[in-house]
């Protein structure tokens, strides 16, 4: 059901969204029209509200005729100068003055939205951003406004998405604010992937975990439920680890427990990858023999969709990932000139930096040395609903491989190493903490960070023509 409901091919973006958003001198039927409801209100209702409320509100002027900066501007001025490098991670900040609100409160800034279809590669979505843009753009000159750029706001992956986007038009792209973005990739997509949706987290509490868990009834508990999604669509395979990814991020290790329970050792990593020998990361995605695979090809087509595809399901999947390949290879480290960003790096929102298989193994039943190469050599014979792999050793001892918890603090999605990916990319990048990574633009400081950035971005205009 998954695999016919969920397949790249068969999906598109809905237009009719909920818009539970309270008044911003807005009718519905114009948010309707800028795409409001093509995304998430739940996770993205409160930014559009805020947005829409305070960006032309800049200056108010009092009986006397004199002016005054607006209180959420004042907020805006004075939070990113409060304590930032525990608040913004930063030892200074530019500060934010009246006279570049003077500038930026020359323009209009309404508000648009624009989905995509996230199975779809990242590549075929930033040209629908790229059409809605030149549309946008066409209709406030159609209507003899001065109007040839936009500002991006981008969430998770839409950062990618609108990288990609910019790197196609930047003329009509004025500037973009990253928000929690997979710059490098996210090892939790392995981690789905090969073993379905986790359902906790070291530090989550039981409220966190029920709601983990009912994510994963949906996004699906098991490998059986997620391959046959997740293998076959380039989008989902771009936020895998990239090229550019730290490495190692995939290990392998055994723990030596003493008999009876008396001790427990850990030994060191026995497999890690990618390493010297095997760079590429996307080889690794393309092994499916391998009892650490990420992708077991005996799962990925239940629906017998690619039964007449010469080449099979097989096939297929190499196609989404070479497409993935191909789109990383052909972004590589660009952004926009002028960009920002922020990520989260929360030790209570720990997400996966790294992916460690790790087995249990009593040295009272120790028959081999265990070594890099024999576990490398392993051959899977088991896995279970919890994506608990078997892995038989020489064909002499079988040991349990499980992954361990989440290891780096983060998010919860994109842990601090790839979210401070643009780092010496951007003009300026904020590591920030106290949400998750799907509620990050609830948070009050992201606003108050956003409105920031954008009176930062409005400075280039009237530069260079």
């Amino acid at each position: 059901m998954r695999q016919l409901i969920l397949h790249p091919d068969y999906v598109e973006v809905d237009d009719s969204g909920d818009l539970d958003v309270a008044s911003c001198y807005v009718e519905r039927s114009v948010m309707r029209e800028r795409g409001w409801g093509e995304i998430y209100n739940g996770s993205y209702g409160t930014l559009l509200f805020e947005l829409q409320s305070h960006l032309e509100m800049t200056f108010r002027f009092d009986t006397f005729n004199k002016r005054h900066i607006r209180n959420r501007w004042k907020e805006v001025m004075q939070a990113m100068q409060t304590d930032p490098l525990n608040r913004w991670g930063v030892r200074s900040i530019p500060p934010l003055t009246e006279a570049e609100l003077e500038k930026y409160a020359e323009y209009q800034y309404p508000i648009y939205a624009c989905g995509y279809n996230w199975l779809q590669s990242c590549g075929e979505s930033s040209r629908r951003l790229e059409r809605r843009i030149g549309d946008i753009i066409a209709w406030w000159q159609t209507r003899k406004h001065e109007c040839d750029k936009v500002i991006l706001i981008t969430h998770s992956m839409g950062g990618l998405v609108a990288r990609a986007c910019a790197k196609r038009i930047p003329d009509k792209i004025l500037g973009v604010i990253h928000g929690v973005m997979p710059a490098l990739g996210a090892p939790l997509a392995y981690r789905r992937l090969a073993c379905g949706t986790e359902c906790d987290s070291p530090l989550n509490d039981t409220l966190d975990s029920y709601k983990a868990g009912k994510f994963a009834d949906i996004a699906g508990r098991r490998p059986a439920d997620t391959t046959p999604v997740l293998s076959v669509s380039p989008g989902a395979l771009e936020l895998l680890p990239n090229q550019l990814h730290p490495r190692p991020w995939l290990h392998a290790s055994v723990v030596h427990s003493a008999a009876h329970g008396e001790r427990r050792e850990s030994s060191s990593d026995c497999l890690r990858l990618p390493n010297e020998s095997q760079p590429n990361p996307y080889d690794l995605y393309r092994d499916m023999h391998s009892w650490y695979r990420l992708i077991n090809p005996e799962l990925a087509n239940p629906a017998n969709l690619y039964r007449d595809l010469k080449g099979g399901v097989i096939k297929k999947i190499r196609e989404a990932i070479n497409t993935a390949e191909t789109f990383h290879d052909w972004l590589g480290n660009y952004y926009h000139p002028a960009s920002f960003a922020y990520y989260g790096t929360d030790k209570s929102h720990p997400a996966y930096g790294q992916i460690r298989w790790v087995a249990h193994e009593s040295s009272s039943t120790t028959t081999i040395p265990l070594t890099a190469a024999n576990i490398d050599a392993g051959k899977c014979v088991g896995q279970g609903a919890d994506g608990v792999r078997q892995v038989a050793i020489e064909g002499k001892v079988v040991l349990s491989f499980s992954i361990d918890a989440q290891d780096s603090a983060g998010d919860d999605t994109v842990s601090q190493q790839s979210g401070a990916g643009p780092n010496g990319k951007v003009r300026q990048l904020f590591a920030t903490h106290g949400y998750r990574h799907q509620e990050s633009y609830k948070h009050h400081d992201t606003i108050l960070l956003t409105c920031y950035c954008i009176a930062k971005i409005a400075q280039e205009l009237g530069k260079n023509g």
